[in-house]
């Protein structure tokens, strides 16, 4: 295997478009049971295009190769969503590795580097994430990471065709004040 490196995903390239649609369609059956319905225009170069293009979202990928001209293998994926700044200064993390890297620490490398781009790059004071109550993978990666569980949202989002409960967690970046102005 080449080496792994995390990274941003770029919005205009079409590269990591056609990259993340191999991934995405790759791992369309590991992921159906953690996904809300999707079209099949989601698993193209053109609907992860329009994905990537999305300005209220930063996209972070784990590549298996630092060659950008290919797009490389998507290994797994992290998107910081929800992006509110001002005083509340929070945002949602999301998040998946293919079970072919699995066991590398590489959700545990994600989910620290969104924290460190959220803090580092814009000065937000807290990530939120949710997880389904049976993703027990996904609770030990948040809690290593320093995620809190906060709460259960009963029937929060659509996922594999019904309405499921999530543990919510967050982590406190910093309790540094808002930028003035």
């Amino acid at each position: 295997m080449n080496p792994i490196k995390i990274r941003p995903a770029v919005p205009d390239s079409p590269a990591d478009a056609a990259a993340l649609a191999a991934a995405v369609l790759r791992n369309r059956t590991y992921m159906r049971p953690w996904e809300p319905y999707r079209t099949e225009a989601y698993y193209t170069p053109a609907g992860q295009a329009e994905r990537l293009a999305d300005g209220g979202r930063r996209w972070f990928a784990v590549d298996e190769t630092e060659d950008r001209e290919t797009g490389g293998r998507i290994a797994g994926v992290a998107t910081l969503s929800g992006i509110v700044l001002g005083p509340f200064r929070s945002g949602s993390l999301g998040y998946w590795v293919d079970p072919a890297y699995g066991g590398r620490g590489l959700a545990t490398a994600l989910t620290e580097e969104v924290c460190r781009a959220a803090r580092e790059d814009l000065g937000m004071h807290r990530v939120e994430a949710g997880t389904l109550l049976d993703n027990h993978a996904s609770q030990r990666v948040l809690t290593k990471c320093g995620f809190e569980r906060i709460g259960t949202a009963p029937r929060c989002l659509h996922i594999d065709g019904e309405w499921r409960d999530h543990h919510l967690f967050q982590r406190i970046l910093h309790d540094d004040p808002p930028p003035r102005g």
